[in-house]
């Protein structure tokens, strides 16, 4: 077993109590460790330290021979400052009070102090050390500077000029995380404003983070402004289900409307930050189009029912005949999914269920095995293959950054196109479309030191560049692919080659796409194109749509009306009306993922648990508990009365799930077995 790394470490003393502290830790997080606090404004701990504020200022000093401390002239920042041997430091003396008041004065002087309009108000760290160490009344009568008010920086950000302390949080995390660096510092002095270079749009996939980390209302979110006050927000954790990622959350909502996303620390998924399309896209929870009454079809209409006779109707269908077949969605959760195989195979006595719409089916690992996403920091060299991260894993993207500009890994990105990771990447391997799998073995190739001349010709990469990649992979190396690969010529010839070059992480791309995979969802004979072209060729006599619009996440959408239009009964289980809505034979109304509690795997086969946030909607269902009625009908027993009870039943069955039922489940989640 590997020895543990020894961690240098010194003793500092904080307002006369002694502490031991790793070597070189900033002073700023050192006294969080008693409990203390120093406020704080362009401090961020994810982000390199600048001391431009100046609010964190202390007293320090150090012990001399006799026992004495001698302190430094000056006040210190203790963002800025390492600790070191002997250091002694005061963050509450009558000196660092007095300073910090005039830091404030200083930060105020220009500031609208418009706390009572400012989206920002009542949770603005501002406002708060204002409070608490700022002055009580104001020196200044001079007047003011005025700026732009809702200046639009893009359709998700508005900047407010008049309120920036010039703290630099988010240039600096459009320079540090995100990568993007879309915003940056014009002009000097008081006029210094952070904006896009030629006042372009704000286009970063990120941009939603600089409104989180603002320490004032300078930046506010576009789709929040003035829709609510913090004191009139509920909020409970929550997790994103708008791609495989699993970031963690919160959600606040008002009168049963969710209102805003904000990221929730997961140091093992997200640490804190989100993507524009997990922050902003989900405005499905209030959609108009929400279903919340169960449909059958009556001649040519639609009419509502009750559960009971949409039951009879989907028990009738698909127990007259075995050619049935069902197509889930992206964000069903572990407990649904369990409840609808089990219901198709044990009720409908039939195994064909797919979930997955990628032209290929992905490779079943028998090991189960796939590292962390919080792993890839560790990765002495990273291979990004046919997968543009910041659109497919953006949270992905975010890691395989920080592991090259914090540790210095090394980045080879290959691809048909351009992706946003080409701009920190040690080299680019833009290859012709289609000839993945070609560029996969060359890699392989070169690395035996075959020659990949032929292979060069065919790609379009150089031979010396396949070669210069080639000599950069190890077994300890990250090769990162998502399911979009699946969609490409020889994609497992592809997959094959490259497992054999490092660490393979092919992630899927939708919320639970790994829940479905593990408990066996995909494992009949036929795929869900072939589920379609059997429905259009009438070969299909009743087909079961579980949270998915077959016209959205399939490319071929004249196979998708075909079908729809010629299967002799479809059921449609929904939370939203969706294109395939008309050709419904009867509509199951199903809770969205935030109204009923349930568990997500994630693509790194971490499970979470998503307790319910808002009420259903009308008479809508979980999914798992709809199945668990209909089975009854079928053979009487004991049903399911909660989602542990489920989650459970699914542990017992599958072992990966054991003891990962919802009430098992810890805050953070926890890795399948």
């Amino acid at each position: 077993m590997a020895a543990a790394t020894q961690i240098e470490t010194v003793t500092i003393t904080v307002n006369d109590l002694e502490l031991t502290v790793p070597k070189g830790e900033l002073i700023v997080e050192s006294v969080k460790r008693l409990g203390f606090e120093i406020p704080i404004f362009c401090y961020h701990p994810r982000m390199k330290p600048v001391g431009m504020c100046r609010m964190c200022i202390v007293e320090v000093g150090f012990k001399q021979p006799d026992g004495s401390v001698r302190k430094m002239p000056k006040p210190q920042a203790a963002c800025t400052l390492p600790a070191s041997e002997g250091m002694v430091v005061y963050t509450d003396t009558e000196a660092v009070h007095r300073d910090r008041k005039g830091v404030l004065e200083f930060l105020l002087v220009n500031h609208p102090l418009d706390c009572p309009i400012c989206d920002r108000g009542g949770e603005c760290p501002l406002q708060n050390n204002t409070l608490f160490y700022g002055p009580s009344t104001s020196r200044y009568v001079e007047i003011k500077r005025h700026l732009p008010k809702a200046y639009p920086l893009s359709k998700y950000v508005t900047l407010d000029l008049e309120r920036c302390i010039q703290c630099g949080r988010c240039v600096r995390f459009t320079e540090e995380i995100s990568g993007d660096s879309q915003l940056a510092f014009r002009f000097r002095g008081a006029n210094m404003q952070p904006s896009t270079f030629g006042l372009m749009e704000f286009e970063s996939k990120f941009s939603g983070n600089v409104i989180e980390i603002c320490p004032v209302g300078a930046l506010t979110s576009s789709k929040y402004r003035f829709r609510a006050r913090p004191w009139d927000l509920q909020t409970r954790p929550a997790i994103c289900t708008n791609c495989s990622n699993g970031c963690n959350v919160w959600m606040d909502y008002r009168v049963d409307k969710v209102v805003r996303i904000n990221g929730r620390t997961n140091e093992a998924i997200n640490e804190e930050w989100t993507c524009d399309r997990g922050k902003f896209g989900h405005d499905f929870y209030n959609s108009p189009d929400r279903l919340n009454v169960p449909l059958v079809r009556r001649g040519t209409a639609l009419v509502e029912t009750n559960w009971s006779e949409a039951y009879s109707d989907c028990i009738r269908a698909f127990t007259s005949s075995t050619n049935t077949a069902g197509l889930g969605g992206n964000a069903n959760s572990n407990e649904d999914l369990f409840a609808w195989k089990k219901l198709f195979n044990e009720g409908f006595k039939s195994n064909e269920l797919d979930y997955n719409w990628t032209k290929v089916a992905p490779i079943a690992d028998p090991t189960h095995a796939k590292p962390s996403i919080a792993s890839i920091e560790d990765a002495p060299s990273i291979l990004v293959f046919g997968s543009s991260l910041a659109d497919e894993l953006p949270i992905v993207f975010l890691r395989v950054r920080k592991a090259w500009f914090k540790n210095g890994a090394k980045v080879i990105v290959a691809h048909d196109q351009a992706t946003d990771a080409d701009s920190f990447a040690e080299l680019v391997l833009n290859y012709q479309p289609g000839t993945e799998a070609t560029l996969a073995q060359a890699l392989a190739d070169a690395k035996a030191g075959k020659s990949v001349e032929a292979a060069a010709k065919l790609t379009g990469v150089p031979a010396e560049k396949i070669a210069a990649a080639a000599a950069h992979l190890t077994s300890s190396t990250a090769i990162i692919t998502s399911h979009e690969l699946l969609n490409r010529p020889g994609a497992h010839d592809a997959l094959g080659a490259l497992k054999g070059l490092g660490e393979l992480r092919n992630y899927a791309l939708n919320a639970n796409d790994q829940g479905a995979a593990e408990i066996g969802i995909g494992t009949g004979t036929k795929r869900s194109a072939q589920i379609l072209a059997d429905a259009r060729d009438g070969k299909l006599d009743a087909l079961w749509l579980l949270g998915v619009d077959p016209f959205e996440v399939c490319e071929d959408h004249d196979l998708v009306q075909a079908a729809l239009e010629n299967v002799a009964f479809l059921v449609v289980q929904a939370h939203t009306k969706n294109g395939a809505f008309p050709y419904a034979s009867v509509v199951l109304p199903m809770t969205a993922p935030a109204e009923a509690d349930g568990t997500y795997t994630n693509a790194d086969r971490h499970i979470q648990r998503f307790g319910a946030v808002l009420p259903a909607k009308g008479e809508a269902k979980p999914a798992w508990k709809a199945f668990s009625e209909i089975s009854l009908r079928l053979k009487p027993g004991r049903p399911w009365f909660n989602a542990d009870e489920v989650g459970r039943a699914l542990g017992a069955e599958v072992a990966a799930f054991a003891n990962h039922s919802f009430n098992q489940l810890p805050t953070e989640g926890l890795p399948l077995v």
